[in-house]
């Protein structure tokens, strides 16, 4: 399996340090250290895996960490903040990511027999992301998919093909479930996913969360018991993070004011929102703001 990662370290070195296209659909690569306000954000669904440094993703209270010898599985969006380090001798984080499409799952499952897709292992909880270890099987379908960079006419032939493997293996693995899941309409992640689109669409709105269990048929305990367990936080905690992670975003590139950001994301008190930015990043927004304007001025170059 060495060889298979120094081989995938290879190809994707052209990785910048933001999201990088690969030219292959769903996949995308990233390298070196990244802007601390662009890993605090909504993460799609995804399988990430780590080529090189290491990475820790915290959602709510749960914080999980990842190196070379695993990879991290979301299967629906989560607000959460992220931090990568390069190795203990200088070399760059180096990732990979696959973003997930819940219709080519449900027609691999279609494809797949119970017992090699996994779908005859229960589960009791509607957990949304997590740490696995990767396998050599699951390592040389990453293998082939990046080779498609240096061979892209095969790419619309020989990518579906590969990313149905790569899947195929995640289904085989521990939290397949996620996956499964996300792919079968009314399981509980299912709609809970649902519920999270509709939340995302209107975070800066009032939360009704009684109107929202309704949406997704769910009893409103049901519904806080399901939410809870997929993505570690209430459903209005959820709306705060979306609200404070996209005003951390509006303050660091756009240069508004701090009770111009705090009103368009949904707050009605600018002392209110002060006051929870800083419990969630450390500092009061007019602070953090000028830290990162800082921060950015010190990466251009000279």
């Amino acid at each position: 399996m060495d060889n298979a990662l120094q081989e995938l370290r290879r190809l994707a070195a052209n990785a910048e340090n933001r999201r990088t296209e690969t030219g292959i659909p769903r996949v995308a690569m990233v390298q070196g250290e990244i802007p601390e306000h662009a890993l605090a954000a909504v993460y799609e669904p995804m399988i990430n895996l780590i080529l090189q440094g290491s990475k820790s993703m915290t959602v709510g209270e749960k914080t999980l960490h990842y190196d070379p010898a695993t990879y991290f599985i979301m299967s629906v969006d989560l607000p959460a903040v992220g931090a990568v380090h390069p190795t203990p001798t200088g070399e760059p984080y180096l990732a990979v990511s696959l973003t997930l499409d819940a219709d080519i799952i449900s027609t691999l499952l279609c494809d797949t027999t119970d017992e090699a897709s996994g779908r005859g292992v229960p589960s009791s909880q509607t957990e949304a992301f997590n740490v696995a270890a990767v396998t050599p099987e699951l390592m040389d379908a990453w293998v082939r998919m990046l080779r498609l960079m240096e061979q892209r006419s095969d790419i619309p032939a020989l990518a579906p093909v590969y990313e149905r493997e790569i899947l195929y293996r995640v289904l085989q693995g521990p939290h397949g479930c996620m996956l499964r899941q996300l792919a079968t309409p009314d399981s509980a992640l299912a709609r809970i996913s649902s519920a999270i689109q509709r939340i995302r669409h209107d975070f800066s709105k009032p939360l009704r969360v009684a109107s929202l269990a309704r949406q997704v048929a769910m009893s409103e305990s049901a519904f806080h018991r399901h939410f809870k367990a997929a993505t570690a936080l209430s459903p209005l905690q959820y709306q705060k993070q979306l609200r404070l992670l996209r005003a951390r975003q509006m303050l660091a590139t756009h240069g508004k004011g701090v009770t111009t950001t705090a009103m368009e994301v949904g707050y009605e008190s600018p002392t209110q929102f002060s006051r929870e930015y800083a419990r969630a990043f450390g500092l009061p927004p007019s602070q953090d703001m000028a830290r990162m304007l800082a921060s950015r001025r010190m990466q251009l170059p000279e």
